[in-house]
């Protein structure tokens, strides 16, 4: 996810911006640059890389009061210096940086800007040109970026500047976070509050499809048919600890948000400059010549395990058993010759884990640890270790480290995959840049899953999920989350199974939430939805694109098969999200439950 900051104010704007895009930086990003407004007009630096780039290359000469700065990942066009933000119009008047997607990008090309020669291959840039086509007909730089804002189908943050006006930021939203802070003498615009927190904690919310026209002592905001809006402030309270959280009301939800920067990150920190993937050798050689490799792990990290067998076997070739640590324990399965373990685990300090590696590692079988805390237990126990990179994950109901988890154990398998000299039906980086992007689509559309909760959850006490194949896995992910955080009796079984005893539990408004994203099994997982309808179940039926069908509740968009995992499991924890919220749940720390367990 792209970061955002903006400035107007009396101080020199290069240096606050350039603070902002140094917090913004946990986001993952692939480009940076700056745009400063002074009296030469418009000077801007941008690169591909990091920000440190950035600010060796920023000329001492660049001073000025007003600016916007911005970090890309890429989306529309590849990581390069012309397709990096921020972007000009084509008569160099106005200057734009945009987080989001703009969904009708092409019809607005093809309707407006037919006559426009283009730099870059965003969307952004598709913008800000059509800002200039709509000041060429209005004369009037607030209409034009009204009607401007008015034309956008999709998820936006945009700060603008105007060549011609040293005085003002040009801002709008929609989905995508932007907030505006207030200082004595001036203001910021912030994709995150962190970016800004040194300057000032006093913060303007600007809703959706709003407007705002920001000077260094006003704030005019605007609903786009140009109606005014007063708003009251709001002061972030940040220590050492909450700083992470941000604006967010709970870590959890942003945590959710954080799964395409994290995918973004995985492939940043695995993949070399020629796409090789940069995983040890050693750990190549020892899986390869395993003859199966043995998962083990617990909870959610079970549950990415599941999905990681899947992986494992059908890229890599390689038979994988996945078991429960606590069980694997006291109850080991007759092994085969040459096994391989690989332990999974968020903290690295799961006891039951631990427990299974010190057995395993007397026994002298190669051991590796995928986890999110490289410096734990498990980590420095086990002979390999592939690190998540997901950041901090607070709230005890895991997200971001589930996603990473199947990330990091996707990769692992086409790494395995290419030394073994098979041949993938797909590029991995592009199609997990594809995951990342729908991933963002669907958290931008909390709304819609706050109301699907309200409307299923609210008044139940059990809730069923069903999928086959990998659906059937997310489906007990699913069902895990919101039972751990909103104390609904949840459970996810194999569509399958349902008429095997299951199906004597549905009365009449039963939720029964299924997942239709495995081709071959399409039509089975339907007509186990409508058993489940005839017992008189309230279904929801989460379908991917190009398998979606009329009355499907929801649509994830499309992505390669094998990776629709890391996609389908979003919906579900916002639903588990937003039904603890309406019963009024401790949603980053649920009764009983501990983010680390350290006991068996």
């Amino acid at each position: 996810m792209c970061g955002i900051v903006g400035y107007v104010g009396q101080n020199n704007a290069k240096d606050i911006l350039l603070e902002g895009l140094k917090r913004l930086e946990y986001r993952g990003y692939d480009s940076a640059g700056i745009a400063i407004r002074n009296a030469d007009g418009i000077q801007m630096t941008k690169v591909k890389g990091r920000v440190a780039e950035l600010e060796n290359r920023l000329q001492p000469n660049m001073v000025g009061t007003l600016g916007i700065g911005h970090t890309r990942w890429a989306t529309h066009g590849e990581p390069s210096i012309i397709n990096a933000h921020p972007h000009f119009s084509q008569n160099g008047r106005f200057c734009m940086v945009h987080n989001g997607v703009i969904e009708n990008y092409s019809q607005l090309k093809n309707e407006y800007l037919s006559g426009t020669s283009l730099i870059s291959k965003t969307d952004t840039e598709i913008i800000v040109q059509l800002m200039e086509k709509m000041y060429e007909k209005l004369n009037d730089v607030e209409e034009a970026f009204r009607e401007t804002m008015r034309l956008l189908n999709g998820s936006y943050a945009i700060a603008m500047i105007d060549a011609e006006d040293m005085s003002n930021l040009y801002v709008s939203k929609n989905k995508s976070p932007l907030l505006i802070g207030v200082g004595d003498g001036f203001h910021v615009v912030t994709s995150d509050a962190i970016a800004t927190i040194k300057e000032t904690n006093r913060y303007v919310d600007i809703q959706d499809k709003e407007i705002a026209f920001i000077s260094s002592d006003r704030v005019a905001i605007k609903k786009l048919n140009g109606e005014s809006i007063e708003r009251t402030g709001f002061e972030v309270e940040l220590d050492s600890s909450e700083i992470e959280k941000g604006s967010y009301a709970h870590y959890m939800l942003k945590e959710i948000d954080e799964q395409p920067i994290v995918i973004r990150r995985i492939l940043e920190k695995y993949q070399g400059e020629n796409e090789d993937i940069l995983i040890d050798p050693n750990i190549r050689i020892g899986m390869n010549q395993a003859d199966r490799i043995y998962i083990i792990a617990a909870g959610t990290s079970y549950h990415a395990g599941l999905v990681g067998k899947g992986y494992l076997e059908k890229l890599a070739g390689i038979p994988t058993e996945v078991h429960i640590a606590s069980e694997f324990n006291y109850n080991m399965p007759l092994l085969s010759e040459n096994p391989f373990f690989l332990f999974i685990s968020q903290s690295g300090e799961t006891a039951d884990s631990r427990a299974v590696l010190v057995q395993i590692k007397r026994m002298g079988f190669p051991t590796m640890t995928i986890t999110n805390v490289p410096g734990s237990t498990l980590s420095r126990e086990a002979d390999f270790t592939l690190p998540l990179y997901a950041g901090p994950e607070i709230a005890v109901a895991s997200t971001k480290a589930y996603t990473a988890q199947l990330a990091v154990l996707a990769l692992l398998a086409a790494d395995i995959a290419i030394y073994k000299g098979l041949k993938l039906d797909f590029n991995f980086k592009q199609e997990m840049a594809i995951v990342a992007n729908a991933i963002e689509t669907l958290c931008d559309q909390k709304d819609r899953f706050r109301e699907l909760s309200q409307e299923y959850f609210t008044n139940t006490r059990n809730a069923f999920f069903i999928g086959r194949s990998a659906d059937y896995y997310v489906a007990m992910e699913g069902a895990l989350k919101l039972k751990e955080i909103s104390y609904i009796q949840a459970e996810g079984f194999a569509g399958g199974e349902l008429k095997h005893g299951t199906i004597a539990l549905i009365e009449d408004g039963t939720p029964v939430i299924a997942l239709v994203t495995q081709n071959n099994v399409d039509g089975l997982i339907r007509g186990n939805v409508q058993e489940v309808v005839a017992r008189g179940a309230h279904p929801m039926v989460i379908s991917i694109e190009g398998q979606e069908e009329k009355g499907d509740t929801c649509t994830i968009p499309a992505v390669h098969e094998i990776l629709s995992p890391l996609v389908s499991v979003v919906p579900l924890q916002l639903l588990a999200y937003y039904a603890a919220l309406q019963r009024n749940c401790d949603v980053d720390k649920p009764r009983n439950l501990a983010k680390s367990v350290t006991v068996e």
